[in-house]
């Protein structure tokens, strides 16, 4: 299944398992809200992080403390899963380009 990031908005976070869209309003705690977000969205859906195939996140424009957040997390589920993040490997130490304008 195929996760979706997209933090660039500064007051809400939208992720997407396979085109299924959920949001969540986040003003000061977008950093401590991702995670927990993805996690309580999962289970509901009766899923887990082994579940996930592959990982697509927003690079930008947007703001710059919420693409941070997003690629962040998006590489560190990438890693400890050891799925691709925008069609790249994290473990060969290919990374994602981001774009602040």
């Amino acid at each position: 299944m195929k996760l979706y990031i997209d933090t660039s908005q500064r007051e809400e976070i939208t992720i997407s398992f396979d085109g299924e869209v959920f949001k969540t309003q986040s003003k000061k705690e977008k950093s401590q809200r991702l995670l927990p977000f993805i996690d309580e969205t999962l289970k509901k859906k009766k899923l887990t992080l082994k579940d996930l195939t592959e990982i697509k996140v927003n690079t930008g424009p947007g703001s710059f403390t919420g693409l941070k957040v997003g690629v962040s997390v998006a590489q560190a589920l990438g890693w400890a899963l050891n799925i691709p993040v925008n069609g790249k490997d994290i473990k060969k130490g290919e990374s994602i380009e981001i774009d602040y304008e």
